[in-house]
């Protein structure tokens, strides 16, 4: 009676030992995540963003970009800083990225940003603060 558990066993272990040998091993990555990226052409340096004039399609200067703000590996807003004069009496405010246009002109080699608003409009959005968690 011995030797039936330890054929079952032995033959349990062969067959896993050869269908382990059959199976083709997992597709392994060529290189380790994360380590290389390639920078699509229209891309920004969030450096680049900062302080970047917001003008409208007159050519006002109806803000400026101070921050970007990213939730889960993405842009959701920019923070704008609109009002006053001279960064006396200015307020930021957060707006939708689709509502501003990044161009970059390779004649200037500036990047400019572009946004269908006036500048009362964007007074009228509720300012944002930093406080708490996003407090420098």
């Amino acid at each position: 009676m011995r030797g039936l558990p330890l054929a079952l066993i032995v033959t349990a272990a062969l067959t896993g030992f050869a269908n382990a040998q059959t199976t083709p091993p997992a597709a392994q990555p060529t290189s380790p995540a994360g380590t290389s990226v390639q920078i699509p052409q229209d891309a920004i340096m969030s450096d680049q963003l900062d302080d970047l004039d917001v003008r409208n399609a007159a050519n006002e200067k109806i803000g400026e970009i101070e921050d970007a703000v990213i939730s889960q590996g993405r842009i959701v807003g920019y923070v704008i800083s609109v009002g006053g004069f001279l960064g006396v009496g200015d307020r930021n405010i957060v707006v939708d990225p689709s509502a501003v246009t990044l161009s970059y002109n390779t004649n200037d080699k500036r990047w400019a940003a572009v946004m269908a608003a006036t500048k009362e409009q964007l007074q009228a959005i509720p300012e944002f603060k930093y406080e708490d968690r996003w407090k420098d």
